[in-house]
C-alpha cells in the first residue's frame, strides 16, 4: 500500500508517524518543497493552549482532537524522548484589565494538571491594571527541536522523504494508493480553497534564561520561555495579511508591550526575529475526497486549516486521519 503526505510541518509530520505506528508495512513517503526552518512551525512557541474559538467540524471532535494531543505531548514530555524531543512542562499566567472570559479557557479546564484563577497577589506579579487572571500549568514543544528528532523517528520507522513541488493534487493519480494533504497554507491552491485564510504572526526570539513561566496579557502580548535560555516575545494576528516581511512597527510594538508586561525583558538582546503566515480555516478541515484524474481516481483524506494551533492540535488530527483510512478502505474494499 502506498500512501504519500503532502507537508513536512509538524502537522505533515506528526500524521506521517501516526501512519506508520499504525501501518508498519505501508509504503509512506512525505513530498514537501518546505522542511524544518523554512516552514511555519519553525516560528510557532508551541505552548498548548488552544483557543477557545479554535473548531474542528463539531464540539465533540474539537474536544477529541484536543484531549487527543494533550495525551501525546504529555506523554512523550515523560518518556525518555521528552527532552531530545523539545517536549517540557511550563506554567503559565494569563492577565487582563478587561474582561473575565479573556482568562478563561473551557478546553484546558479540565485536562491540564492545573488550571485556576490567579490570586490577588498574583494579579500583582506583573505591572499593570490586571483585574482577572488565570494560572496554569501545561506542556510546550520547542519545534526547531521537535521537527528534526520527527523527522528521524519517521525515517526510523521505515518512512521516505522526497523534496518535490505540487501544482495539483492529480498529478499524483496513479502513483499511490492514497493521498494525505497536511500542505498548511498551500491547500489554498491545492485545493482552491477560499476559506483557508492567512494570520500573519510576527514574533522576536530573545535571550532570557532567568525567565521560566509563561506570561500572556491583553492585545496579544505574549511571553512564552523556551529551550536553551530562549524567550518568544509576541505577538500579531493580522487577518488576512500574505506579508512575510519583518515589519519594524510591529517588532517596536511587540518589545513595548513584552517589555511593559515583564520588565526583566528590557534589553534582552534578540536571537531572531521571523514572521509567519497562519493557515486558519473554520472549520479545520479532516475529511475524505475523491477525485476523478487522468489516470482514475485519487483518495485524498485532508488535514489543513489549523491557524496558529498546528504544533497544539496536530497529534489529535493525525489520530483522525488514521481512522479515516480505515474508514477509506472498509468502503473501496482494499486492505492495507
Amino acid at each position: 500500500m502506498k500512501i504519500c503526505v503532502i507537508g513536512a510541518g509538524v502537522v505533515g509530520l506528526n500524521t506521517s508517524i501516526a501512519l506508520l505506528k499504525e501501518y508498519p508495512n505501508a509504503d509512506i513517503t512525505i513530498l514537501a518543497d518546505k522542511f524544518t526552518t523554512e516552514t511555519v512551525s519553525d516560528v510557532a512557541a508551541g505552548l498548548f493552549r488552544p483557543s477557545s474559538s479554535f473548531s474542528g467540524p463539531t464540539d465533540e471532535i474539537t474536544r477529541t482532537w484536543i484531549n487527543d494531543s494533550f495525551s501525546y505531548w504529555d506523554d512523550l514530555r515523560k518518556s525518555s524522548n521528552g527532552s531530545l524531543a523539545g517536549v517540557t512542562q511550563i506554567s503559565s499566567y494569563i492577565f487582563s484589565s478587561s474582561s473575565p472570559n479573556i482568562v478563561r479557557n473551557h478546553y484546558l479546564e479540565k485536562l491540564v494538571p492545573l488550571y485556576r484563577p490567579a490570586t490577588p497577589e498574583e494579579l500583582k506579579i506583573c505591572p499593570g491594571d490586571w483585574k482577572y487572571g488565570s494560572f496554569y500549568t501545561t506542556v510546550l514543544t520547542e519545534c526547531r527541536i521537535y521537527q528534526p528528532w520527527a523527522t528521524n523517528r519517521f525515517k526510523e520507522l521505515g518512512g521516505k522523504i522526497i523534496s518535490q513541488h505540487i501544482d495539483s493534487l492529480r498529478e499524483l493519480t496513479g502513483k499511490y494508493d492514497v493521498v494525505v494533504n497536511c500542505s498548511g497554507f498551500g491547500a489554498k491552491h491545492l485545493c482552491s480553497d477560499h476559506k483557508l485564510v492567512p494570520i500573519r504572526g510576527q514574533i522576536i526570539k530573545v535571550k532570557a534564561p532567568w525567565l521560566k513561566t509563561a506570561f500572556f496579557g491583553d492585545y496579544d502580548t505574549y511571553i512564552i520561555p523556551g529551550f536553551n535560555g530562549t524567550v518568544t516575545l509576541g505577538g500579531t494576528r493580522q487577518y488576512d495579511s500574505y506579508n512575510l516581511n519583518l515589519d519594524k512597527y510591529d517588532s517596536l510594538s511587540i518589545r513595548e508591550r513584552c517589555e511593559k508586561l515583564v520588565p526583566s525583558l528590557v534589553n534582552a538582546p534578540v536571537v531572531r526575529e521571523a514572521v509567519g503566515l497562519r493557515p486558519h480555516r473554520d472549520p479545520v478541515r479532516v475529511d475524505i475526497e475523491l477525485l476523478n484524474g487522468a489516470n482514475g481516481q485519487l483518495k485524498v483524506i485532508h488535514n489543513y486549516g489549523h491557524g496558529g494551533f498546528g504544533v497544539t492540535t496536530s497529534p489529535g488530527t493525525a489520530l483522525n486521519v488514521v481512522k479515516l483510512m480505515k474508514d477509506i478502505h472498509s468502503f473501496s474494499g482494499s486492505k492495507l
